[in-house]
């Protein structure tokens, strides 16, 4: 693998052919990606179960009233949560995927969010994407997937429904004019 290519901090827009019951029309952003694999968070795809409603599974007070859906991150391990962040917010573990996104497992985070003391820009995922040594790269050559450099704004400020075509748009694609037709110079 050529790891001049990195792919983490990028966002992966499913192209049309792929229609996959799970990955289809889905966007996913990379957290990671190296010689042994990759691991991503698919992050336009609500469950349609609020942030609050896992406070109270969980039985963590919410003074927040979080309204902020749950998204399916992914079909590896659905019962582990992901909170993607931005900022500078240390009081957990968590590991630095850029100066400004970090990703935390821990649930002394989702605590500090109910409570008001964690970061504001979040995304919540039950569950990961996740990629064997070289398997996203074939994918990516066999145009399964559009490839874009990620932004915050993107990833934390833009509604879930609007996320794909705004990422394409990036690369000036227009994601509704893709056909499910592809081919190689």
């Amino acid at each position: 693998m050529n790891l001049s290519n990195n792919l983490k901090h990028h966002f992966l827009v499913a192209m049309p052919q792929l229609n996959d019951s799970y990955f289809g029309h889905s966007v996913c952003y990379i957290c990671d990606h190296n010689e042994h694999g990759s691991m991503g968070l698919v992050i336009n795809k609500p469950m349609g179960i609020s942030l609050g409603e896992i406070f109270s599974e969980l039985h963590i007070e919410d003074t927040n009233q979080s309204a902020r859906s749950i998204l399916q991150g992914g079909p590896v391990s659905p019962e582990q949560g992901f909170v993607l962040y931005q900022g500078s917010y240390n009081e957990v573990q968590n590991t630095e995927i850029t100066n400004t996104v970090r990703l935390s497992t821990s649930k002394e985070i989702l605590s500090n969010i109910a409570s008001g003391a964690g970061p504001d820009d979040v995304l919540v995922c039950l569950g990961y994407a996740g990629w064997d040594a070289g398997q996203l790269e074939t994918e990516i050559a066999e145009n399964t997937w559009l490839t874009v450099e990620a932004d915050e704004e993107l990833l934390f400020h833009t509604p879930v429904a609007e996320i794909a075509q705004k990422a394409a748009q990036k690369i000036g694609v227009d994601i509704n004019l893709l056909t499910t037709q592809s081919g190689h110079a």
